[in-house]
């Protein structure tokens, strides 16, 4: 009888996980914080400043190099 309670708690825990993680709402959640995390250097040595603050710098220099470029590339395909 626990084998099956067991079996049917796992089972619960498992469909609730996929429901979780096939929410549109959450993976748009979970994306957001991937690259909020990314771009504020969630992952760097916080004991060593130079190189927290200068991922934090490079990264978002890159965010906004990017961001320059796609916009360049929209302006130079609406000219042609």
């Amino acid at each position: 009888m626990a084998g099956r309670q067991d079996s049917d708690n796992e089972s619960r825990r498992i469909i609730e996980r996929v429901a979780r993680e096939t929410d549109p709402a959450s993976s748009v959640a979970r994306t957001a914080k991937g690259a909020r995390d990314h771009v504020t250097a969630a992952d760097a040595d916080r004991a060593d400043p130079i190189e927290y603050w200068g991922t934090r710098i490079g990264r978002a220099l890159g965010l906004i190099v990017g961001i320059g470029l796609l916009i360049w590339l929209v302006l130079f395909i609406i000219q042609s």
